[in-house]
Order: structure tokens, then sequence, then C-alpha cells
């Protein structure tokens, strides 16, 4: 027999060798167990059309035809229109659908791997062997048929989350060309009557451009005024001025109290005197609000797995002293971890310090989640954040609108908002002063500057870097205002003034380094002012990464 004939008859003995490995020696059948396995892999239905059911080899290579199509064409989608992309990828119908394709394919995708698993013919390969494909074919299973599987839960999970935060009613229009939208940080401490907004922001959003402006608003601003179209107005047609009592953020307690019955189609009516204050006061038409309970973030971050902070300050609270009783405590100066409980506890102390350091903190815990929020977190817990997440976000805006919002983030990427306090320093270096007896005049002509100032400035940014959020702001919306990222600009014209260096650190009267036990014994002897003293620098905290 010629070297030809040799050749010729190993080539047409290989289509056999697929079909009928018998036929093959053992080398044959190892590769042929190997080759079908690779086909599964990266071209699903091509091993069963090769060596098995070609009806069904070519039902799932069309299948998997059509999944490469889809995913050219919604990549392409994104890079085109990204708006429309993200309107459909948020929507309640097409993530329900999607949960069900994934579940779908990696049902399909499992049969394929059972079958190959017959065609391989398991007996007829060598002893070393078959404990090999064994493992190498339950690894493969796991990685595509698990990994579809587990991303058709999180995506029903996602779905689920996203009914339960947002409304399902008509779509926000923008006004003159902006979306105005109330971000609020509510509070229902104990001791409290009812949930309080403690932060309060208004972000307006240029449609065309998303360039933006963060108007901050003090928790005890008062005589908060009312247009003429809000239920409020024949209540407080003066404004919000019924004394020391009705600073702003009392307003939500006041009217799920006593005039809910003035907002008889709203969700939340609080949140819908809140807007109608912020309306009347800065002259904008608010018509979309997100409210975050602080109490929520407890779940929230231990939903997370923690959080870590660099605190450079010491903090009191309320915990476990070192003889194991409980009682008031101090968080030292430097790197903590944090589980929820002691995270809500950190962001929450003001004794023996100020709301400015307070709100401070609150800021630094709400940029750890986010700067600790990432994929990893994300695909391992999302379920537990997901459900978390509903008990900490409440909001007004439709889910309708989500990819539009989303679209509009991505545009403001980067850019930097302007700012602007109703107090200080913006309005006088008397903040109390200002909020007590406030302009709206002034504020309201500040406001229209700002948004005529808007094309020179170039800046936005309504969501800043994290994705959803502002640029200065915490996890899930919350904008909470401080003397550093507020007061950069009195009115978003002037150049920065140069920064002023921190508070030194306190000492003991000897000049040795505070430690816990020597506050402890200080509180315990009502040392007020040692203790102030040392609280006065708590303000300072980074989030870890």
């Amino acid at each position: 027999m010629t070297d030809s004939t040799i050749s010729y008859h190993r080539f047409d003995s290989e289509p056999d060798v697929l079909r009928s490995p018998q036929r093959g020696s053992e080398t044959d059948r190892t590769r042929r167990a190997l080759m079908l396995l690779a086909l599964t892999l990266f071209i699903p239905g091509a091993a069963q059309i090769a060596a098995g059911s070609k009806k069904l080899g070519r039902t799932a290579l069309a299948v998997t035809v059509a999944c490469w199509f889809s995913a050219l064409l919604l990549g392409l989608m994104f890079l085109t229109m990204r708006g429309v992309a993200l309107s459909l990828l948020t929507q309640p119908f097409m993530l329900w659908l999607g949960a069900v394709v994934l579940g779908a394919l990696a049902i399909g995708w499992l049969v394929l791997w059972l079958d190959t698993f017959r065609l391989i013919h398991f007996t007829s390969l060598t002893r070393g062997l078959k404990p090999v494909v064994v493992v190498v074919l339950v690894v493969l299973m796991t990685v595509t048929s698990g990994s579809l599987g587990y991303g058709a839960k999180l995506v029903n999970d996602g779905r689920t989350a996203l009914d339960g935060i947002f409304a399902a009613g008509p779509a926000i229009d923008a006004v003159d060309g902006r979306y105005n939208f109330l971000l609020m940080g509510a509070d229902a401490d104990e001791g409290r009557e009812g949930l309080r907004p403690d932060s309060i922001h208004v972000v307006s959003v240029n449609e065309d451009s998303a360039e933006t402006i963060i108007f901050s608003i003090p928790r005890n601003f008062q005589n908060a005024q009312f247009n003429e179209d809000s239920p409020l107005n024949a209540v407080y047609p003066d404004g919000y001025d019924c004394g020391d009592e009705c600073i702003i953020n009392f307003l939500y307690t006041d009217v799920m109290n006593n005039h809910q019955d003035l907002y008889p189609e709203a969700e939340d009516p609080g949140a819908e005197a809140m807007m109608d204050a912020v309306s009347g006061s800065l002259n904008l038409d608010v018509s979309g609000y997100v409210m975050v309970d602080m109490g929520g973030f407890e779940s929230l971050i231990d939903a997370m797995g923690g959080i870590t902070v660099d605190s450079g300050g010491w903090v009191p609270y309320r915990g476990p002293m070192p003889d194991g009783s409980w009682g008031d405590n101090w968080w030292e100066p430097g790197v903590h971890e944090f589980s929820g409980e002691q995270a809500l506890a950190y962001a929450r102390s003001r004794t023996f310090s100020s709301d400015y350091n307070r709100i401070q903190r609150q800021q630094c815990i709400q940029q750890a989640m986010m700067s600790q929020f990432n994929p990893q977190t994300l695909l391992t817990r999302f379920s537990e954040i997901m459900q978390a997440g509903e008990n900490v976000v409440e909001t007004n805006l439709p889910q309708s609108q989500l990819g539009s919002f989303l679209d509009l983030a991505a545009d403001a990427q980067g850019q930097e908002p302007q700012r602007l306090v109703l107090g200080a320093p913006d309005f006088g270096t008397s903040g109390d002063l200002f909020s007590t007896y406030p302009d709206f005049e002034q504020i309201q002509q500040r406001v229209d500057e700002l948004i005529a100032n808007e094309e020179q400035q170039g800046g936005g940014g309504l969501f800043g870097s994290a994705g959803l959020l502002p640029a200065q702001s915490g996890a899930l919306g919350v904008m909470l205002a401080t003397p550093q990222a507020t007061g950069q600009a009195a009115d978003a014209v002037e150049e920065d003034e140069p920064s002023i260096d921190p508070t030194p650190p306190p000492t003991q009267p000897d000049g040795s380094e505070l430690t816990r036990e020597y506050l402890i014994e200080a509180q315990l002897n009502g040392q007020t002012g040692v203790l102030e003293e040392a609280a006065s620098t708590n303000y300072l905290c980074e989030p870890v990464n």
C-alpha cells in the first residue's frame, strides 16, 4: 500500500470515528472526546451536528447565532443609541424577558452538555481519561449553565427590587429645559417625632447638556414659601412661619401628622409637601424626589458585608465598654471596619460636636458605601443588596424613565456642578441668621444668575462618577451638605478661596495623645470642655477602598 493510499484512508476514516468511536484507536477516542467538549463550549450545537442529532444541533446552533447577533446588536445600540439601549434594559417586561431567556439558555446548554456526555461514549475511554472528562464536564457545566442560571436569578431580583423602588406613574417632564429633583436624607432617630429629612438638596439639570446646579438647604431653614398652586398655600399663606418649631425639616412630619388630606393622591404626602416648599422658595418647578432612610442603611451595609473608613478624630457612641458593660464609648482615630449598626452610630453621633461634623461623617459613610460597592460585592451579594435597597430608597421617579436618567448620568460623569447654599457662606457668615430670616428675593435672584451663568461655567454632574449620584454625594441619591463641599464658591462665579489648614489634633493636658480610657474617665467626671475638644476633629473621615 502506498503512502498516498494510507493518507487517504486515514482522512476518509475520520468521519467514521466521530460517529463510530469504536472504530478508532484510544488516541482517536481521546481526541474525539476533547473535541466534542470544546465544540459544545465554544459553538453550542456543533458537537451534535458532527456526531449526534443533526436536528438538535442545528436548533442549538441557530440559537447560538441568534444570541451572538443580539449581543452584537445591543453593543452597537449602546455605542450609537445609548439612551434607547438603557431604556430597553430597565423596562420591567424586558427584565422579565431577560430572566426567562437566560433561564432557558441555562437549561438548553445543560441539555447539550448531557447529550455531549452521551456522544463521548464514556465507557470506551481509557481508565485514566474517565475522571478527567468527568471533572472537565462538571466544571464547564457550572461555568456555562450555572452562570446563566445565576444571571437569570440576578436579573429577576433586580426587576423585583426596581419595581419596589421606582414608581409606575407617568413620565416627569422637564420644565424650561431642566429636570429639578429633590434629594433628601431622612432620619427617624430615637426621641424624634416622626421621620425628618436632615439632608435637603435640589438638583437642577439641563436636559440637553446635563449641566447641573445643586442647591443645599439647611435643615433649620425657616419660613419656606409655597406657590399659589400648592395646597399648603391655604394653610401657610405667608410661608412656613409658625415660629422656631417650623423649620423646613419638620414640615414633613407636620404634613404627615396634620395635613395628609391636602395630598389625597400622593403616595407620600410629606415628600410632596417638601417639593412644594423648595419649589416656592427657589422659584423652580421641582417634580421629582428621592428620599433615603438613614436607618435603612444598617441593613444595606450589612448586605454589603460592612464598610471600611479612616476616621481622623474621636467619635462618641453608645456601645460595649472595655470591661464588657454597655455605656458611653469612643471610636479612636484610625481605620475601622464597621457593621451596619456601627456605621449608623458613627454617622449619627453628634454628642460633644456639631451638626456639621455629623453631616460630614454621614457623607463619608455614604461615599465609603459607593467606593466599596465593587463588582465582586454586587455579584456575590446582589440579592441581599437589592432587598435592602427596597427598604432604603423611596422615590416618585417612574421606572419608565430610569434608562433616560441613566443616559443623562453618563453624559454628566466627570463634570463639576455649580453649588449654592441657602445659608453661610453663600449668604453671609452667619448661616443661622439667614436661615431664620431668609431673603427670598435674593435667593431667587441668585438661582436665576446660576442658571444664566450655566453656559459659561461648562459644569455638570447630575449623578457624578458613582453612576446615579451627584459628584459630592453619598449612596443612593443622598447629598449631604458640608462646609467643604457646598461652600467652594459663594455664587459659583468667584474663584476658589485658599483652603484652610485642618484643626490640629487635641491632646491630654500634659501633651500626650488622647486615649479611650482618658475620655471615658473625663465623661464620667463631666469634663465637657475636654470632650468637646476631643470631638472637634471628628469630621475628618475618608473611605478606604
